[in-house]
C-alpha cells in the first residue's frame, strides 16, 4: 500500500520520526516543569517538614495571599519599574541610537564599537555582575573614585537607579543588533528625498524610518521585555536589597521558594508572573496584527 504523504512529501512516519525529538525535549524541560508548578501552586508544598511529604491541596489561597501580600505588589511594582526603565525605554532606546550613529562611521569603528556592545552581552551574568559590584561598591568602587565620592555605596543608596543602569548597559546589544538589520532595509532613496527636503535627523526618523521598521520595534520591545521581567541577575548585585527595595519578582520567588522553603506560595507566584507575561505578550501581538 502507498505511504500516506505530507506536503513536503517525507511521509507521515518520517515528519513525525523527524519532530518526536524536539516534542519530547519541550514535553520534559518545558511542559512538565510547567504543569507541576501549576499544581504545587494550588497545594502548600513546602521544601522540608510535613507539608513536603504530604502537601494538600488549599486552592487559590496562594494566588489570593500572595495578591494581599505587601511584598508581592512591592515587587510587582519595582518589576514594572525595571522593565520600563531597562528595556523598555533604556535598551530600546539606546539600541536604537547605536544603529543609527553607526550606519555613517568607518567599518573598523563599527565593528570595533559593536563588538564591545556584543561583548557585554555575551559574557555570563556572574561574571558582569562581579564586575559591576566592583565599579558600584563602596570605598572602592571605580565609579566613586572617579566620581570624587568614594562613600557613595550605590547598591544601597540607589538600587532600582544601579539595577536599570546595568541592565541598559548589559542588554543593548540585541536591540543595536535587531535594529542595525532593520536600518538596513529602509529604502535610501526615501532618507536621501528627506535630507533634501531639509528635514531633521528626528523628522526623518519619525516619518521615514519609523514606518519601516514598526514591526522590529514592537518585536524587539517584546522579547527585551519579557527577558527583563524575568531576569534573575539582579539578585546576584543586590539580593532584592536594601529593606526589599529592589526585590522585583523573580528575586522574591527566588526567596520565598528556598529561603522561606513556602515552594507552593512562590509557585503561585510564578503563576502571576507568568499571566504578567501572557497580557503583555497579547498586547504586543494584538499592536503586530494591527500593524498587518
Amino acid at each position: 500500500m502507498r505511504a500516506t504523504l505530507d506536503s513536503s512529501g517525507l511521509g507521515v512516519r518520517r515528519a513525525v520520526a523527524f519532530v518526536t525529538p524536539a516534542l519530547v525535549l519541550i514535553g520534559v524541560f518545558l511542559v512538565f516543569p510547567a504543569l507541576w508548578t501549576l499544581y504545587i501552586g494550588i497545594t502548600n508544598y513546602q521544601l522540608t517538614g510535613p507539608a513536603a511529604a504530604h502537601p494538600q491541596v488549599v486552592g487559590l489561597d496562594n494566588v489570593l495571599n500572595a495578591v494581599r501580600d505587601p511584598l508581592f505588589t512591592n515587587s510587582v511594582w519595582l518589576t514594572a519599574l525595571f522593565v520600563l526603565g531597562s528595556a523598555v525605554v533604556g535598551q530600546n532606546a539606546l539600541g536604537f541610537a547605536l544603529a543609527w550613529l553607526l550606519r555613517t562611521v568607518r567599518p573598523g569603528l563599527r565593528r570595533t564599537v559593536e563588538g564591545l556592545v556584543l561583548l557585554a552581552w555575551i559574557l555570563p551574568g556572574t561574571v558582569v555582575a562581579y564586575l559591576w559590584f566592583a565599579v558600584l561598591s563602596r570605598d572602592t568602587g571605580t565609579l566613586g573614585v572617579l566620581l570624587g565620592s568614594p562613600q557613595t555605596a550605590w547598591l544601597v543608596q540607589y538600587p532600582m537607579t544601579s539595577l536599570v543602569v546595568f541592565n541598559v548597559w548589559r542588554g543593548t546589544a540585541f536591540s543595536m543588533l535587531l535594529y542595525t538589520s532593520a536600518l538596513a532595509a529602509v529604502p535610501p532613496s526615501q532618507l536621501e528625498t528627506a535630507r533634501l527636503m531639509g528635514a531633521s535627523a528626528w523628522q526623518t526618523v519619525r516619518d521615514v524610518v519609523f514606518p519601516h521598521i514598526r514591526g522590529h520595534v514592537l518585536t524587539n520591545t517584546l522579547l527585551i521585555s519579557l527577558w527583563t521581567a524575568n531576569d534573575f541577575t539582579p539578585f546576584l548585585l543586590t539580593a532584592g536589597g536594601p529593606n526589599h527595595e529592589s526585590e522585583v519578582l523573580p528575586v522574591l520567588i527566588y526567596r520565598q521558594a528556598l529561603e522561606s522553603g513556602q515552594l507552593g506560595y512562590a509557585s503561585a507566584m510564578s503563576l502571576l508572573l507568568l499571566v504578567g507575561n501572557l497580557v503583555i505578550a497579547l498586547v504586543y501581538l494584538r499592536l503586530l496584527r494591527r500593524r498587518a
